[in-house]
């Protein structure tokens, strides 16, 4: 996702964006974990001001993927995150994790490997648009395997730190395909592998099923002048 970010990620959404984060997205767990990312061990990315109408210019390949609603990633196939209402901060920490490589994704690293610092900082900004506010308020009962994942990311999906992802909203199969990339290898992050790691299959579709269910929610950012705009 980038200058020239013309192919699908992954969650998250700078979509991954600046992955951020999927993206980058999305969560925290141990017996019951989180979906998305949380911070990486390494020192945080220095956040730098980002100009959205800068970052406009930039990612307009970026939208050919995560400016249209409903569109997919290929082989493996899940959905593209969404990732207007995420942090910036989150955004800009998932597409640095894709440029070193700590985000297993061929084409968002080359994407995100054309970046600048300044760049990502531009691209974050204006994928996150207005990132959503907490409420700080559970909807309905959070299941077991959930628990967990709400300190980070919120008992109504909003993330506590903006290095977090926010999950309200977002896809439930690519929440899914997140915390299989922990558990796989396929994202490097010591907290997020470490309460990745024990979650069955079951546990993995419920925590997903029930962030991607909570509202107000992420979106997919806004494709303007095309018949895939998504508005």
């Amino acid at each position: 996702m980038g200058r020239r970010c013309g192919s699908a990620v992954h969650a998250g959404s700078v979509a991954a964006l600046a992955a951020y984060a999927l993206a980058g997205v999305a969560l925290a767990q141990t017996p019951a974990p989180p979906a998305e990312t949380a911070a990486s061990a390494a020192p945080a990315p220095a956040l730098l001001p980002g100009d959205p109408h800068r970052g406009k210019e930039l990612s307009y390949t970026c939208l050919g993927c995560h400016g249209i609603d409903g569109y997919r990633n290929a082989y493996p196939d899940y959905s593209v995150p969404k990732l207007e209402g995420q942090n910036p901060e989150y955004l800009v920490s998932a597409l640095h994790d894709y440029r070193k490589g700590d985000r297993s994704h061929i084409t968002m690293h080359s994407q995100a490997s054309e970046l600048s610092d300044q760049d990502i900082a531009d691209i974050a900004v204006l994928f996150a648009g207005k990132p959503l506010t907490a409420t700080g308020k559970a909807q309905g009962t959070v299941p077991k395997a959930a628990t967990l994942c709400t300190s980070c990311h919120g008992q109504d999906g909003v993330a506590v730190t903006p290095l977090y992802p926010s999950l309200a909203g977002q896809h439930q199969d690519y929440l899914v395909r997140a915390l299989a990339e922990y558990q796989n290898g396929g994202r490097k992050n010591p907290i997020m592998t470490s309460l990745a790691a024990p979650l069955k299959p079951v546990e993995i579709a419920e925590i997903a099923a029930y962030f991607s269910a909570l509202t107000p929610a992420l979106k997919t950012e806004p494709r303007p002048y095309t018949r895939f705009s998504a508005q």
